[in-house]
């Protein structure tokens, strides 16, 4: 076996501890490199691409009961259940009789029953009323909506590569803020504010290539990721360094893949649904984050039979970082609502 061989094959602990200052002030100012001509080039090429006219409504786990579930998509009332063959239905979350909410009725033998006059719907059309496709990617669910998205239809949303189910740990955390889902895409297609926003989670962060860098360096990601070098906060001094690089498939996702270094192949995806249509006033977006996190680590099987004791945590966790992002989402919105957002 070579040395270098015998080094990949030396056990490493996940955790290091950080040398040097740590106090927020010390950091290198990142303001020069995040230039917004940047952000917004990478913003723009996101909103041009295809989404298919797929949205996501919510975590699969949130909706594994049989139904009825609520949601609103850009205005548009979607109803979601599940038939007793496990197969999900959606449509319009309208009753096609006098318009009752059909998230407040009932699912019998897979039939979801309006509680008004007891109209039936078993996901097929009827008086009207036209299912909506629907996919269950085995973490998020999605709805196919046509005449909101307005693009040409495809058969399946942008699903981003993900690690194996069996062999990852998956939480969902879901908010919802007062801005467009630009807004909270070009947050996330934004890296350089991770230290100084939010030194509570980040510390020691470098921007390594941005979009555009051909150096080749990020193998499979393409000229259009940002790689970002960065240390997860543990406690204390202990943090866990590693590689990430940011993606955006589609125009209301952005993923942050873990490149390199611990939990490599791990995924956190960001996807941003308009709760309220374009044009009706204050905007309202839900941000459904989920987290995918895999380790090669022997012990990760412990930590995927202790997933209920850790989701909880690892949503916290998304929820504290999304008060913040989602309050500076609101922010840009206001500003560029006002014409004065400098970008």
């Amino acid at each position: 076996m070579t040395g270098g061989a015998r080094e990949r094959d030396r056990w490493h602990p996940p955790l290091q501890l950080r040398r040097g200052s740590a106090r927020w002030e010390d950091q290198r100012p990142t303001w020069r490199d995040a230039k917004p001509g940047v952000i917004a080039e990478a913003l723009g090429r996101a909103i041009a691409r295809p989404s298919g006219n797929w949205y996501v409504v919510g975590a699969g786990r949130d909706l594994a009961g049989p139904g009825p579930v609520g949601r609103t998509v850009a205005g548009a009332e979607v109803v979601l259940w599940r038939g007793s063959d496990g197969r999900r239905r959606a449509g319009p979350g309208v009753c096609p009789h006098l318009g009752a909410p059909l998230r407040g009725g009932s699912v019998r033998c897979s039939t979801l029953i309006c509680h008004w006059h007891g109209l039936a719907l078993d996901g097929s059309p009827f008086a009207g009323w036209e299912p909506y496709p629907v996919h269950d990617d085995g973490v998020l669910v999605w709805v196919r909506l046509d005449a909101v998205g307005g693009e040409e239809p495809l058969e399946r949303p942008v699903v981003p590569d993900r690690p194996a189910p069996k062999r990852s740990l998956t939480a969902v955390h879901t908010a919802v803020g007062r801005c467009e889902p630009q807004d909270v895409v070009a947050n996330r297609l934004d890296p350089w504010h991770g230290g100084w926003f939010h030194p509570y989670s980040f510390t020691d962060l470098t921007v390594v290539r941005t979009p555009g860098d051909r150096d080749g360096s990020e193998s499979g990601s393409g000229d259009d990721g940002f790689a970002v070098d960065v240390s997860f906060k543990v406690a204390g001094r202990a943090v866990v360094p590693v590689r990430a690089v940011f993606t955006a498939p589609e125009p209301r996702t952005v993923v942050m893949r873990i490149a390199d270094g611990e939990g490599a192949g791990s995924v956190v995806e960001t996807h941003a649904t308009p709760v309220t249509p374009a044009a009706g006033g204050p905007p309202r977006t839900a941000v459904v984050e989920a987290v995918v996190a895999t380790s090669d680590r022997p012990g990760f099987a412990l930590a995927r039979a202790s997933a209920p004791l850790l989701r909880p945590l690892m949503r916290a966790a998304a929820r504290r970082l999304w008060r913040d992002d989602l309050a500076y989402a609101e922010r840009r919105w206001r500003l560029r609502h006002d014409g004065r957002f400098p970008g």
